[in-house]
């Protein structure tokens, strides 16, 4: 057998003693060069200790539990090129003669069968002239059979990003090598199951790890009706749902003073009495420039890229009796107010009249949701995917507020915006509502 070489901890930093957590290959399997051998977890980050070259790894010199240090051996590992450089015998079969020499092991210590079933003949039974065969692909390891309990073959940071979902792991297919889990697969195995895992989800929550939901006989406790959902509310209930359990939600709430924008509405709409000149349409606006502004809110995540757009496209959440829907107007910064309050008045009346096309509905940045004209002092909408924000707005209120010498009333509008915190951070969601606000409180900021 060629020299063995060893593996050892790389530079991990200022960190000493840091644990093993994970055992990601044994002995016999056939590594590749930055393969990872282990992996450590400290209280910064969780690391893989690679292996500096390609080889068959003959020795494991850790376990988990185990706390190691830059320099420490991680395993014995015979290079590919030593191996390559042997010649081949002339006889493959001479090559399983010297395996009935294992049982020449009478100090070693009682282990599960399993363990060794999968472990190589150790090198002191076996003679040099007898090369032992690269297992390739690595001989199958049952995990479970080794360590029972032991979790499914994950990272620790997959196996945290699936317990915030509440995915059980179990029920996720592994892509990687050796059938391990990756975030992907996670997000895979949530995308499958909302997208039409009826099955799993009568099993019991659709993999997300939930009760049951619950079966109840209604009509023994009184008189029912049943009635179905229409169309709109199984499209947007499904759509709502995923967008919920795969987008980590944040809402910032703030308030605008719009007394002085809702005196400028009223006299426009003096003055244009065939438009309805609404406040959604200084929303769209001041939305407009405030994604202008901070243009990670006028973006889309595309795997691990950022998808920053150059237009603006502004959904619009429309109540119809049917459900919620939500049109897009497109190309809001190139439209002044009075425009825009004739595509709103006409594509809410399409919305109600049903007449929506699927484009009508495709190609939004950003969405508003206003239910001002219903009530309410704030709400957490739900983002519309693949958007990272959205702005809810409720009824606007006289309210007392402290001008820094007297109390003066002021109409003020309350703004609640729910933001994809991959993306967006609360510092600079708390930024875009304050400008927002900002603009609304003073509409000459619209010419800056």
């Amino acid at each position: 057998m060629a020299d063995l070489l060893e593996a050892r901890v790389p530079d991990i930093g200022d960190d000493k003693d840091v644990p093993v957590i994970e055992l990601l290959v044994q002995a016999g399997d056939t590594v590749k060069k930055d393969q990872g051998l282990v992996t450590l977890e400290s209280d910064k980050a969780t690391m893989e200790v690679p292996s500096p070259f390609d080889g068959v790894v003959r020795e494991l010199k850790v376990k988990v539990g185990d706390a190691l240090s830059e320099g420490s051996v991680v395993a014995l590992i015979e290079p590919a090129a030593a191996e390559s450089a042997k010649p081949e015998p002339a006889k493959p079969e001479p090559a399983k003669a010297p395996l009935p020499a294992a049982p020449a092991t009478p100090a070693e210590p009682a282990a599960p069968a399993a363990v060794k079933a999968a472990a190589p003949a150790p090198s002191v039974a076996a003679p040099a002239a007898a090369p032992m065969p690269t297992r390739t692909p690595p001989v199958a390891f049952d995990a479970q059979s080794l360590m029972p309990g032991k979790v499914p073959h994950a990272s620790p940071a997959v196996r945290l990003f699936a317990r915030e979902l509440g995915v059980d792991l179990a029920q996720v297919t592994g892509s990687a090598r050796a059938g391990r889990i990756s975030k992907q697969d996670v997000q895979d195995f949530i995308k499958a199951t909302l997208a039409g895992g009826g099955a799993a989800r009568a099993a019991g929550g659709g993999g997300l790890d939930l009760i049951p939901w619950p079966k109840v006989d209604f009509a023994k406790f009184g008189s029912v009706e049943s009635r179905p959902l229409t169309r709109i509310q199984k499209l947007s209930g499904a759509n709502l749902a995923r967008n919920w359990a795969m987008i980590p939600h944040v809402t910032q709430n703030d308030d605008a003073d719009i007394t002085e924008m809702e005196a400028f509405r009223r006299k426009l709409g003096e003055e244009h009495k065939d438009t309805k000149v609404t406040p959604l349409v200084f929303l769209i606006k001041a939305a407009v420039a405030a994604l202008k502004k901070f243009p990670n809110f006028n973006a889309s995540l595309d795997g691990d890229n950022l998808v920053l757009k150059q237009y603006f496209h502004i959904g619009i959440a429309v109540d119809t009796p049917d459900g919620l829907v939500v049109p897009v107007i497109r190309d809001a910064d190139r439209k002044g107010l009075l425009e825009l309050a004739k595509e709103l008045g006409e594509i809410s009346a399409k919305a109600r009249d049903k007449k929506l096309s699927s484009a009508d509905m495709q190609g939004g940045c950003f969405s508003i949701s206003s239910l001002g004209g219903i009530g309410g002092t704030g709400f957490t909408p739900i983002i519309n995917a693949p958007e990272v924000a959205i702005l809810g707005v409720s009824r606007s209120a006289m309210k007392p507020v402290w001008n820094g010498e007297e109390f003066e009333a002021r109409l003020l509008l309350p703004l609640s915006l729910s933001y994809d915190h991959r993306v967006i951070d609360g510092a600079a969601a708390a930024r875009f509502t304050a400008y927002l606000a900002q603009v609304l409180g003073d509409l000459r900021r619209l010419l800056l």
